[in-house]
């Protein structure tokens, strides 16, 4: 069955940085877009970014732009979120999805369980 299953969230003080991993499995990896969307306490579900199926092509929500980088492996079937200057807003829980992207649109199909994020001022 279809697995998303994320790592490195945590906790770590604001300026600094952390990366998020997602392993797929379960699916034909390289034949989706993937995406990271994140929900905080008492906000709607929010995407922060999303890329192509081969990677060449990237969207960023404007909170994270400049800050936040997503990126694939398709031999290993993972993609990643390398997160820069961190601030205490993006203190969330990330989740890792599967889907599909048309233009800059993205629908999601897959999710996976989530991993929190937290940071500290």
């Amino acid at each position: 069955q279809v697995q998303l299953v994320e790592s490195g969230g945590g906790l770590v003080q604001a300026g600094n940085s952390l990366r998020l991993s997602c392993a797929a499995s379960g699916f034909t990896f390289s034949s989706y877009a993937m995406g990271w969307f994140r929900q905080a306490p008492g906000k709607d579900r929010e995407l922060v970014a999303h890329i192509t199926m081969g990677g060449s092509v990237t969207y960023y929500a404007m909170s994270v732009k400049g800050r936040f980088t997503i990126s694939r492996d398709n031999a290993k079937n993972a993609v990643y979120l390398q997160m820069n200057s961190l601030k205490p807003e993006d203190t969330a829980v990330y989740y890792c999805t599967a889907g599909s992207r048309t233009g800059t649109d993205y629908s999601p199909n897959y999710w996976g369980q989530g991993t929190q994020v937290t940071v500290s001022s």
